[in-house]
């Protein structure tokens, strides 16, 4: 994974709307908001010149998988690397002592990802996407 693009950083926040207003200026532009009901997420996209910046809440509702994953503390939550090949890199990671979180790669809010577990030094979660054809390519 040398040369690694950050595809994206994932913050967690208890109330989009209010996080959208305050963050805004700083992020520039208005977010795309993307509603994930199969795994009880909202989702606020804020594209900055080099990194996407994810906002993310829970709705309450169908939300159990994505807690599981991403767990409950507010505040920066993942890192994701942009990959060519999920499966392709996933095996790669696992060689290299990487374990990948049961329940992945599935689609995300930005393509095919796969979460791994936490790790113990940072405390960070790390992803990596393969982003969808439609997404931008930098």
């Amino acid at each position: 994974m040398s040369g690694t693009h950050i595809d994206h950083i994932g913050i967690v926040v208890a109330d989009l709307d209010q996080a959208i207003e305050r963050l805004g200026a700083l992020f520039g532009g208005s977010p795309v908001v993307k509603e994930l009901a199969e795994v009880g997420l909202r989702v606020a996209e804020f594209q900055a010149a080099n990194v996407t910046v994810e906002l993310l809440q829970y709705t309450g509702t169908n939300d159990a998988f994505a807690r599981r994953v991403m767990g409950e503390r507010l505040g920066l939550n993942h890192v994701s690397a942009r990959v060519e090949n999920v499966e392709r890199s996933l095996a790669e990671l696992r060689a290299a002592g990487l374990h990948p979180m049961q329940g992945f790669p599935r689609q995300g809010a930005h393509g095919r990802v796969a979460f791994f577990e936490p790790d113990a030094v940072t405390g960070l979660l790390f992803e990596i996407c393969q982003p969808d054809t439609h997404a931008k390519d930098d």
